[in-house]
């Protein structure tokens, strides 16, 4: 009897644990199923505004224009002055756009690739030039023209940019830009 009755007290005591033990396990499987909706809202919460992200894409554009068109000044271009601002304008920009890239990543922004269709017209003409034109042309369009437009843009963008990290991007870039201006200004006159 005494045997009966300890047998009945572990049945029992199992039966309640393995209640605990599926209650704990649903637990668990529900306070999972909300962090799960969390980590969809960090990654909504991460989704940029359309102007956020045009913002963004234009960074890349101009960082990939100004690249591209240094390129072919460091293979054309006659002065030093002209070579020394093209290899600033590689370096300075392939920075940026390092950095664009890895906000555009973080933020699910597939970002241009190649020069759009302007400077791509642009890069044919400068390849046609050569000597003191190619010079002038490069400095003229890539250095005042394409700076001018990159400034007022970013000046632009800034005050509307609403994501902390886009916005970051565009306040760091646009010393930048402006001190690439001024250097392309002062070699132009």
């Amino acid at each position: 009897m005494q045997m009966n009755k300890t047998l009945k007290g572990l049945l029992a005591l199992s039966a309640v644990v393995t209640v605990f033990s599926t209650f704990s396990v649903q637990a668990q499987t529900q306070t999972s199923a909300p962090q799960g909706g969390n980590a969809e809202q960090t990654i909504a919460n991460n989704k940029l505004s359309a102007g956020d992200e045009k913002a963004l894409k234009d960074m890349a554009q101009a960082n990939i224009n100004e690249i591209a068109a240094a390129k072919i000044a460091l293979n054309k271009a006659q002065s030093a002055e002209v070579k020394t601002f093209a290899q600033k304008m590689a370096g300075d920009h392939g920075d940026a756009l390092t950095k664009v890239k890895a906000v555009a990543k973080q933020k699910g922004v597939t970002l241009p690739t190649e020069p759009d269709t302007k400077h791509k017209a642009m890069a044919t003409k400068l390849e046609k030039q050569s000597g003191g034109a190619f010079d002038r042309m490069y400095m003229e369009n890539a250095g005042v023209k394409d700076h001018k437009m990159v400034l007022s843009t970013l000046k632009s963008d800034a005050m509307k940019i609403k994501d902390p990290d886009v916005r970051a991007l565009a306040e760091a870039h646009t010393p930048v830009v402006e001190q690439h201006l001024k250097s392309a200004e002062h070699m132009a006159m």
